[in-house]
């Protein structure tokens, strides 16, 4: 069940003043025995409260629960629909197709996403992305990459790919053979196998309920 910070506030103060005023029974208002208790139990209840939500979070951040998908996500289809609830788009996980040609087992999904994150963070990507918020602004935003339309509209017929995994593929291995724009993405030296786990694990964020992040997503060329 989701709470809101208002509820889990309301909650903590109305039992802090229940526990205060159980153990500070005949106290009056000014007595320093209420408001010793009053900062014990508060304390209790917000240590409490703090534990609860780490742990809450926590079982909320891992692949494959609540917002985040898992790692075999990579096998699926991966598309936006707009949720008029939320008024926001939201991941919408398709059929079973491959990546690459290939069905990955979770371990080998696991792996290979993972392998995509630490090749993102080598190259030192953020430093001109943005991912989930965090980075630099001089490039696209990344956070929904594999959906942007530019890889099936403009690179796909540009490098003579035939899916969209082979076509980010062909492009990250040598962006300048196909410059998009004034500012023109350097060549970062991916191998074969760093090239398709950096595919892998763009793919992988792609399908993240990011509550509406980035909003208006469409079409993001590069400028």
């Amino acid at each position: 069940m989701d709470y809101t910070w208002i509820e889990i506030t309301v909650a903590a103060i109305f039992l802090t003043a229940i526990v205060t005023a159980v153990l500070s029974r005949g106290a009056g208002w000014l007595s320093w025995h209420l408001w010793r208790n009053a900062m014990l139990v508060s304390s209790v209840v917000m240590t409490g409260i703090l534990l609860w939500l780490s742990w809450d979070t926590v079982n909320r951040v891992r692949p494959g629960a609540g917002r985040i998908p898992p790692w075999t996500v990579i096998n699926h289809e991966i598309g936006l629909k707009w949720d008029p609830e939320r008024r926001w788009q939201v991941p919408v996980i398709g059929e079973e197709t491959g990546f690459f040609g290939k069905i990955y087992t979770p371990e080998e999904a696991k792996a290979l996403v993972n392998k995509g994150k630490i090749t993102f963070q080598s190259r030192n990507c953020m430093e001109c992305h943005t991912l989930l918020g965090n980075g630099a602004y001089y490039a696209p935003d990344l956070t929904r990459a594999w959906l942007d339309p530019w890889w099936e509209s403009r690179i796909m017929p540009m490098v003579g790919a035939e899916t969209r995994e082979e076509a980010m593929k062909r492009w990250l291995m040598n962006p300048p053979q196909y410059p998009q724009g004034q500012r023109i993405m350097p060549n970062l030296g991916l191998t074969d196998e760093e090239a398709t786990a950096l595919v892998a694990f763009l793919k992988w964020m792609s399908a993240i309920d990011t509550n509406g992040f980035p909003p208006h997503f469409g079409m993001m060329t590069p400028r």
